[in-house]
């Protein structure tokens, strides 16, 4: 079969194109440029840990080493500390990562993988597709076509995949607007993270009064100021005094510290929502399908959310024939999850930038502001939390065996040590992005045993048996706890990490449903399986 032919060479076409190959799929990623990503300290972004995993899980590299994660978070207002976060083991920090070092991470695992190819100075023009598959022809010193089973746009904001599928994508241009400058200096908390509204210093030239600044390794920071609606030019020298006045209003002793300016730029942010993200065998992915992030760093991390979230259903179309359903739900639940924070962000941004009126008057609004943009920088709350896909068209209908745990269906498993078939001890996440599912029977006291003596016991023997007659391949597990899980409760985990559903017991009926409704329900595997004997039986003619 074709493989996947991927557009865009950023770090949502890379992630994509290894999460495939992990799961045997061969990819083809067009990249226009030379097949390299220039350093740009001022672009970085912010990661949080399931993004994270599923990074470090495809390129087998920590990235720890290569960003930061804060000791830390201080909100301010003038000069008041209005809110602290400490972050430690329970509650770990994201991680701030300068792109170019996340692209070459997975640029080094993409060298090694014999699935992938890259072909430099690529740029498409052309999109033909018919039921088969799908060919794209790129243009350069010798014009090329290139043949794929699937073609995804992962080519940015002014994607050529978008507009060649007639795609609309309308949304707000210019939501808000940074001056960016990556510096290395030293400031008075160290690998602390900090949000300053309203400083007390005078400002210079344009501004909103609102100061992020975001440390990076080796003793480099990101300082984001927002700038006022407009369009007014941000000049090196209007930038540099901007820089030499903030370092002097955070000092101590009010002078200027010393400081090696390494990079600037200005970064204006857009909101827009693709209305398709699939036309048949196309489909887009990261900033193609959607533009969002107003607080600064987060919008990439969607993007490679987008990739986890369709790379086992592309598998699995690949490997097993059309799953139309199974497609289809990849933008009804990304697209519903984009759309949510997009919706907040629109609703909520104006009151918490806006001053005066009644606002101003009403007992600690200004510190309920400052708490949700915090918690929108962290990845949390109303501004920030990601979308969950609990109205995802592969959700299960209502199970009698289905029980409340810590974690709601639909959103990301906690990620608990596991014992893995061959009774070695896991990461859950760990064996997440094969393409399989996956099944967790919580049993405490396993973990003190040889698997010998427990994989024969009790309800084990009945629970094997009903993952082996799963629609699907199916990976079973063994975990001593689990958040909100009582003994003897089983999860389905769909291959992306999501929960399909936690069941009572062993239900092999339910839990033989729930696994089948995860990929795309009775009635989509009964047309796929048709459509397949009709293709044999033409073949034996």
């Amino acid at each position: 079969m074709d493989p996947v032919i991927i557009t865009g060479a950023g770090p949502v076409g890379l992630t994509l194109a290894l999460a495939l190959a992990r799961q045997e799929v061969p990819c083809v990623v067009l990249d226009e440029g030379p097949g390299k990503d220039e350093p740009r300290p001022a672009r970085t972004v912010v990661l949080r840990e399931e993004a994270v995993a599923l990074v470090e899980r495809l390129t087998g590299a920590p990235l720890t080493g290569l960003g930061s994660r804060w000791a830390g978070w201080r909100s301010m207002r003038r000069k008041q500390v209005t809110r602290g976060v400490v972050f430690g083991d329970a509650d770990r920090a994201p991680l701030h990562i300068a792109q170019h070092e996340l692209a070459g991470v997975l640029r080094t695992a993409l060298a090694r993988e014999r699935l992938v190819r890259i072909a430099v100075d690529s740029r498409l023009d052309g999109i033909e597709q018919e039921k088969s598959g799908v060919t794209a022809h790129t243009r350069g010193p010798a014009g090329t076509w290139w043949r794929g089973s699937y073609l995804v746009g992962c080519d940015g904001p002014r994607s050529t995949v978008r507009k060649l599928q007639d795609i609309r994508f309308p949304g707000r241009t210019a939501v808000e607007r940074y001056a960016v400058a990556a510096l290395r200096t030293e400031l008075p908390w160290p690998d602390e993270a900090l949000l300053h509204r309203m400083p007390p210093w005078r400002t210079a030239g344009p501004s909103t009064g609102e100061v992020v600044g975001r440390p990076l390794p080796d003793g480099v920071w990101r300082l984001d100021w927002l700038l006022p609606p407009g369009k007014d030019l941000v000049t090196p020298e209007l930038l540099v005094n901007r820089i030499r006045e903030t370092l002097a209003g955070w000092a101590a002793d009010g002078s200027t510290p010393s400081y090696e300016l390494l990079d600037t730029g200005v970064h204006t942010v857009h909101h827009r929502l693709a209305r398709r993200w699939r036309v048949g065998r196309v489909l887009l992915a990261g900033d193609a399908a959607h533009l969002l992030g107003a607080l600064g760093t987060q919008g990439l991390e969607e993007g490679l959310l987008d990739a986890d979230n369709l790379a086992w259903k592309l598998a699995l179309a690949w490997h097993h024939g059309p799953r139309e359903a199974l497609l289809d739900s990849y933008q009804q639940e990304r697209r519903a999850a984009i759309s949510a924070r997009l919706r907040a962000a629109d609703q909520l941004l104006p009151l918490v930038r806006g001053g005066g009126g009644l606002r101003a008057y009403v007992p600690g609004s200004a510190r309920g502001n400052d708490a949700l943009l915090t918690d929108g920088h962290l990845g949390r709350g109303t501004l920030g939390a990601q979308g969950t896909y609990a109205d995802s068209p592969l959700a299960p209908e209502a199970l009698g065996g289905e029980v409340s745990v810590g974690t709601p269906p639909g959103t990301p498993v906690t990620d608990v040590r596991v014992t893995a078939e061959d009774g070695t001890f896991v990461r859950l996440r760990d064996r997440l992005g094969r393409g399989a599912l996956l099944v967790v029977l919580i049993a405490p006291g396993t973990g003190v045993w040889d698997r010998k003596h427990w994989v024969t016991a009790g309800i084990m023997p009945r629970l094997a048996a009903a993952v082996t007659a799963l629609p699907h391949h199916a990976e079973l597990l063994v975990a001593e706890s689990y958040p909100g899980a009582a003994a003897h409760t089983v999860l389905l985990v769909r291959p992306d990490g999501h929960l399909v559903t936690a069941l009572n017991g062993v239900r092999p009926a339910d839990l033989y449903a729930a696994a089948e409704s995860a990929l795309g329900g009775a009635a989509a595997r009964a047309a796929t399986e048709a459509a397949e004997g009709a293709g044999a039986a033409a073949g034996s003619r």
